[in-house]
């Protein structure tokens, strides 16, 4: 049995247990998928705050709504839908509020701590860098930009994703090939420059677009 296949066995086992009652069991399902389903939120919707409540909302209406979950596809697979639904609507009505900043995204201030390693001047740097890829990505038509964050940030597979977007593998992987064409164009001045080290978290981003891999700064 693959890795892949005992996670779905185990949360199979968790959400039987949950239907018959058993709190701790949906409990375990949150702590084992929250990251994920937050990080999810996180790159969809642009915004910390909007993010912790998309995910407690998440977990709240699958609870309640669990009885009536089948089984046709993974839990994991059934919560991402409801976190991509709940995250592009934030997103839109953030959009109608004028909101939308890079200079406090979470998603680039998050990336730039994790590798800056406390240098001001790699902060400075990996800043630019960073706001890049996120324009690039954000400029992105909403169900490819989707596509690119559910497989390239969040390593699900082409049959996954199309679970969670409710279409075929063969849609997903035009959207990658179209995302990797429009990703290309956006940054093509990065191949000029020096490649940097860049975040395990965009990394994937350039890794999409076809750019040269970074090496080590």
């Amino acid at each position: 049995m693959t890795h892949a296949q005992r996670e779905a066995a185990t949360a199979t086992l968790l959400v039987d247990r949950a239907k018959a009652g058993d709190a701790g069991a949906f409990d375990a399902l949150v702590r084992r998928y929250r990251k994920r389903v937050f990080a999810l939120a996180l790159h969809l919707s642009g915004s910390e705050s909007d993010a912790d409540d998309i995910t407690q909302d998440v977990f709240l209406r699958a609870y309640h709504t669990l009885a009536s979950f089948e089984g046709r596809s993974e839990f994991f697979t059934w919560v991402y839908r409801m976190t991509v639904n709940r995250s592009l609507d934030a997103r839109r009505a953030r959009a109608r509020r004028s909101e939308s900043s890079f200079e406090d995204d979470p998603r680039l201030e998050r990336a730039v701590e994790a590798d800056a390693g406390g240098d001001p001047r790699r902060a400075t740097e990996l800043r630019q860098t960073y706001a890049r890829v996120l324009r690039a990505l954000d400029a992105l038509p909403v169900e490819m930009r989707t596509t690119v964050v559910l497989v390239a940030l969040q390593g699900l597979s082409n049959a996954e994703a199309a679970v969670v977007q409710k279409c075929s593998r063969g849609t997903i992987a035009w959207r990658l090939h179209e995302a990797r064409a429009h990703l290309d164009r956006a940054l093509q001045p990065e191949r000029a420059t020096r490649p940097r080290s860049l975040s395990k978290h965009l990394a994937g981003l350039l890794a999409t677009a076809g750019l040269p891999k970074p090496e080590p700064a």
